[in-house]
């Protein structure tokens, strides 16, 4: 099978759409949440999609199948709070291994039967690290802007402890995402390259930010290009954006990227803003029609959904993409 650094280079791959929003149809209560593994545990669990990993392992199977065959070359595990970090809102730290290694042990069961179905279209498991809840270099207090809620070091051990196990469950890449605290990304970044220098191993990764508002920066006040700077010491197979804005609005921001970077370039957004029920109502149609400038200014290599996008979107998404051919990257 060809690795994911030579196929890039071939053509602009389909990253996956929104876990949460497959999750939501299949309305999950308590007990569903809790399977037999947790039957008794003391906190509600609602709403931790995360554990559904190990007690519907099924249903993330179905989620990860539709977005393959929908035209998706990558999905990312189910794993955006698996840290011991953002865990300890439901007192699981000590399952976070779990967590990741089960996550990416399903989609890479998926993928391999896709890549087996169809060798000429290899899939790949991109293990989803998200910011967590805290943020390394703000104050969460207004009265005490010294005061941090996490030191860089715990962030780094958290996303080692993550990063491990996302791997061990046959992750091909590694996904640092939703990145609005550049301090957070380079504690992943820096525990990501721990791991492959005590492994001796090659892993691709990639780095997607995350604009949060019309300035065009992210939370702790980066703009993309100040991002893009910051970051770049590292070896990265795309550094992109993804979420908090839909498609259209991204476009000044990857230009900013693409124009200044010889890494690939990633994007994935949302289907449009929320609408005042918290809910995206932007058709496939639309967002495909939006993504389709991304193609023709040739500012992408690989290309996804975030927040609202479903299987329709994805496929829509895919076949425009499929019409380009990708970003050339500096060899």
């Amino acid at each position: 099978m060809k690795n994911i650094t030579e196929v890039l280079k071939e053509r602009i791959l389909v990253l996956d759409g929104a876990m949460g929003t497959m999750l939501q149809a299949y309305k999950f209560t308590e007990e569903d949440f809790r399977g037999e593994q947790f039957k008794d545990w003391k906190l509600s669990v609602k709403g931790n999609n995360d554990m559904l990993s190990i007690t519907q392992p099924e249903a993330i199977k179905e989620v990860h199948r539709k977005y393959f065959a929908a035209g998706a070359d990558i999905v990312e595990t189910n794993t955006f709070s698996s840290t011991t970090i953002a865990m300890a809102d439901y007192e699981m730290e000590d399952y976070v291994y779990q967590l990741n290694y089960e996550s990416a042990k399903i989609a890479k069961e998926v993928a391999d039967e896709f890549t087996k179905e169809n060798p000429n279209k290899p899939r790949f498991v991109a293990g989803s690290i998200g910011p967590t809840n805290k943020t390394g270099s703000m104050s969460p207090d207004v009265n005490d802007p010294g005061y941090r809620a996490i030191s860089f070091d715990e962030l780094r051990i958290a996303y080692k402890q993550q990063a491990e196990a996302l791997l061990d469950g046959g992750s091909d890449i590694l996904l640092v995402e939703t990145v609005f605290d550049t301090l957070n990304a380079k504690a992943a970044l820096f525990a990501i390259e721990e791991v492959k220098e005590e492994r001796n191993i090659e892993v691709p990764v990639m780095l997607s930010g995350t604009i949060t508002d019309a300035s065009g920066r992210t939370l702790s006040g980066q703009t993309a290009e100040a991002f893009l700077i910051s970051v770049s010491h590292v070896p990265l197979l795309t550094v992109g954006l993804n979420c908090a804005l839909g498609a259209s609005a991204l476009v000044p921001h990857l230009e900013a990227i693409s124009g200044n970077t010889g890494y690939g370039v990633s994007a994935h957004p949302n289907a449009g803003l929320p609408n005042a029920f918290g809910e995206y109502d932007e058709t496939p149609e639309e967002m495909a029609a939006q993504i389709k400038e991304y193609l023709d200014k040739s500012l992408v290599n690989i290309v996804g959904g975030c927040c609202g996008t479903t299987p329709a979107h994805i496929k829509a998404i895919a076949d425009e993409a499929a019409k380009y051919k990708p970003r050339v990257i500096a060899s």
